[in-house]
C-alpha cells in the first residue's frame, strides 16, 4: 500500500469526451483487472447483487479466474450495479490515491456509456430517462395515469409488466396535477423577521420528483425555511439527469448539467443558496457534474452553491440558529440513504431530528434496494426486495412512531417490504426527516 493511500477518497473527471474512454478492448482490460481485485477482497458481498454475483461467477468457472468470465458475464454483473456509490465511499480501501485506483461505479458508467453510444440502451430504460417529457403528459392527465400505475389495478399493471417489463408489485410514483413551481411562483416572502436566519436567501430545487410527483417534502421545507427567515423560492429548470446518468446517457447528462448551472448562475449571484429535495440530485450537482464538466465555470459555481436539504437546515442551525422547536417525545427510524451517504457530509437527517427536543432517532446505514429505475423492472424486483429487507428490518426495530429516508423512492420501498413481510407495525408514511421537523413547528 503506498502511503498516498491513506489519503481521503478522490475521483477522477470522466473522460469521457475522450475517444478512448469508448475503446472497448481497453474496458474489458480494466475491467478484468478491477474484478479480480474485488474478487480478492470480497469487502462489498452485502452491498448489493453485483459483487455476490462476481463471485459466484468466477468461483464457479472452469479455473476460477476472472478470464473465464464471457462478455455476457460482465455484462450481468455491470447491469446489477444500481450506482449507489457505496462501494466506493465506504467499503472499498482501493480507491484513489491507493495504486490500484478503483472506482466500481464510475467503471459500470463506462460500460454503460460505450453500450448507449452503440445504441443498445433499451428502449423502456431509454423512455423512462426522458423524466421532464413524461412528467408533463402523466400530470396532463394525472387522474387517468394514477388509476392506470396503482398496484391494486391488476388490468393495466398486468398490461405494463407484460409490454414494458415494469413489475406489477413495484410502487409507482403518483403524479400531481400542477408542477410544485408552479404553486409557489417567483419570490416567497421571509415570514419571520425576527427568527435567526432573517436575511438567508435560498433557491430550493424542486428536482422531478418533488415537483411533479409527491410535493410533501417541498411544502415542508418552504414552511420550515420561512419560519427561520429564509427568503425562498422555488425553480425546475430541468431534470438533473441521473436516469440518464443510469443509462451511460453521458452527452445527454451534460447537457442537463450545463442547462441547470447556466439557469441557476445568476441566482447563485444574487445571493441564493442552492437547496436540492433529493440526495440524488444534490449528488449529481456537487459530485457528478463536475467530473463530467470538469472546466464548466458554472457547473463548478453550481455544486459549491448546492446544500442538501438536511444539510442545509444543519448549517442553519449551527451558524444562525433556529425558531424554538416545540418538544416531540417520539421515537424516530431513520434510514440513511446511499445518496445522503455518497454525499460524504455525514447523517444530516439524524442531527435535524435531534434538534427536535424530546425526540428519539436511531439510524440504519443499509440500502434499501430500489436503485433509481432499476428496481421497478421485473428482473430485478425481487433482487430489490430481497437487498432492502435487512434495511426494512432495522429501520423497524424498536417500533418507532416514525420512519423516515431523505430517498423519495426508498420510503415507498422500503413501507412495501414491511407490507409484504407481515410486519405488525407498517407506518401510513415514511416521508423525508423535513416533513417531522415541520411538524414540530406546527406545519
Amino acid at each position: 500500500m503506498t502511503e498516498g493511500s491513506l489519503g481521503a477518497p478522490i475521483r477522477h473527471p470522466i473522460a469521457w469526451q475522450e475517444e478512448s474512454y469508448y475503446d472497448e478492448p481497453a474496458l474489458d482490460q480494466e475491467l478484468r483487472r478491477v474484478f479480480d481485485i474485488c474478487h480478492g477482497c470480497r469487502r462489498c458481498f452485502n452491498l448489493c447483487d453485483s459483487f455476490p454475483q462476481l463471485f459466484d461467477l468466477i468461483d464457479e468457472s472452469p479455473n476460477e479466474e476472472v478470464e473465464d468470465l464471457s462478455a455476457g458475464d460482465i455484462k450481468n454483473v455491470v447491469d446489477s450495479c444500481t450506482l449507489c456509490d457505496m462501494c466506493f465511499m465506504v467499503k472499498c480501501p482501493y480507491v484513489p490515491p491507493h495504486e490500484f485506483d478503483l472506482d466500481f461505479p464510475h467503471l459500470m458508467l463506462r460500460h454503460r456509456a460505450v453500450e448507449n453510444r452503440k445504441g443498445k440502451t433499451g428502449f423502456v430504460d431509454k423512455q423512462l430517462a426522458e423524466i421532464d417529457r413524461n412528467a408533463v403528459v402523466a400530470g396532463t392527465v394525472s387522474g387517468l395515469t394514477n388509476w392506470a400505475t396503482k398496484q391494486e389495478n391488476g388490468l393495466t399493471r398486468g398490461l405494463l409488466e407484460r409490454v414494458a417489463g415494469i413489475d406489477k408489485r413495484a410502487h409507482l410514483p403518483q403524479f400531481d396535477d400542477m408542477p410544485l413551481t408552479y404553486k409557489n411562483v417567483g419570490h416567497g416572502p421571509a415570514v419571520n423577521a425576527d427568527a435567526p436566519a432573517f436575511g438567508r436567501k435560498a433557491a430550493i430545487y424542486a428536482t422531478c420528483y418533488g415537483n411533479f410527483n409527491d410535493q410533501t417534502a417541498g411544502k415542508a421545507a418552504l414552511d420550515v425555511l420561512s419560519h427561520n427567515g429564509v427568503q425562498t423560492r422555488v425553480e425546475y429548470p430541468g431534470c438533473c439527469g441521473m436516469p440518464k446518468l443510469e443509462n451511460g446517457d453521458l452527452p445527454a447528462v451534460a447537457t442537463s448539467a450545463e442547462q441547470v448551472s447556466a439557469f441557476f448562475e445568476p441566482i447563485i449571484d444574487e445571493g441564493y443558496d442552492i437547496v436540492a429535495l433529493t440526495p440524488s440530485c444534490a449528488l449529481m450537482m456537487k459530485f457528478e457534474w463536475p467530473l463530467i464538466l470538469p472546466d464548466n465555470e458554472a457547473v463548478k459555481k453550481l455544486a459549491k452553491a448546492t446544500r442538501d436539504l438536511s444539510e442545509y437546515v444543519v448549517e442553519i442551525a449551527k451558524d444562525k440558529g433556529l425558531v424554538e422547536i416545540a418538544p416531540m417525545h417520539a421515537k424516530i427510524g431513520i434510514h440513511f440513504a446511499c445518496h445522503s451517504r455518497a454525499q460524504n457530509m455525514g447523517p444530516k437527517a439524524m442531527e435535524m431530528l435531534k434538534l427536535i427536543p424530546e425526540a428519539t432517532p436511531t439510524i440504519t446505514e443499509r440500502c434499501s434496494g430500489h436503485g433509481g429505475k432499476w428496481g421497478i423492472f421485473k428482473e430485478n424486483f425481487d433482487k430489490a426486495v430481497k437487498v432492502g429487507r435487512p434495511a426494512a428490518r432495522a429501520v423497524a426495530k424498536g417500533d418507532p412512531d416514525y420512519m423516515v429516508s431523505e430517498c423519495p423512492l426508498a420510503g415507498p420501498h422500503l413501507k412495501q417490504i414491511m407490507e409484504s413481510g407481515g410486519q405488525a407495525a407498517v407506518p401510513e408514511r415514511i416521508g423525508h426527516p423535513i416533513e417531522l421537523l415541520a411538524k414540530a413547528y406546527g406545519f
